[in-house]
């Protein structure tokens, strides 16, 4: 009998240069079109098994011209009811409880590498001392106010820097594994 396989929590995420993922209103006008140049998020994408997003994301993504995540499974966090009937061919799917317990319950169904998505829900998984690997691509852009990428923490969270690439763009992505 084979060990099960651990799980993976990663993090891919843009911000602008002063640190926010989004403006106070959602807005995500700062980033580049499509990503801009190719970054290495269709690598990324490609090696997960399941996405993680709060409710908020869920509701930004759904106002795209089409579905960001293709066949991709979503889990979509919300203790209140959710409509998924505008997901266009998406698997979709809504869990509640605790970062340990998500992590939990998607372990169990064969998901080891968790993609965690939206500003909240990063915050929360940080805080429960679960995220293993953070992706951060900044844009070369300040726009003073937002949804800030990182919140307050019981405690400091020390990194070990993997790499960090710059692009023709301006875009600069560094990765960390979280030192455990």
């Amino acid at each position: 009998m084979t060990a099960p396989q651990p799980t993976t929590v990663s993090i891919f995420i843009g911000t602008s240069l002063d640190g926010f993922i989004a403006r106070p209103n959602g807005a995500l006008d700062f980033l580049p079109p499509d990503g801009g140049e190719p970054h290495g998020y269709n690598e990324f994408i490609a090696s997960v098994d399941a996405l993680v997003i709060g409710r908020n994301t869920f509701e930004t993504v759904l106002a795209f011209p089409k579905w960001p995540y293709g066949k991709k499974r979503v889990i979509v966090l919300s203790g209140k009811p959710l409509d998924f009937s505008k997901v266009r061919g998406g698997a979709v799917e809504q869990m509640s409880g605790t970062p340990a317990e998500i992590v939990g319950k998607l372990a169990a169904t064969g998901a080891h590498h968790l993609y965690v998505d939206g500003g909240i829900t990063i915050q929360r998984f940080l805080r429960a001392g679960l995220v293993h690997r953070l992706v951060i691509t900044r844009v070369p852009v300040l726009i003073g106010e937002g949804v800030p990428l990182f919140g307050t923490l019981p405690q400091d969270i020390r990194l070990h820097h993997v790499s960090t690439q710059h692009y023709p763009s301006g875009l600069v992505k560094s990765e960390y594994e979280v030192i455990r």
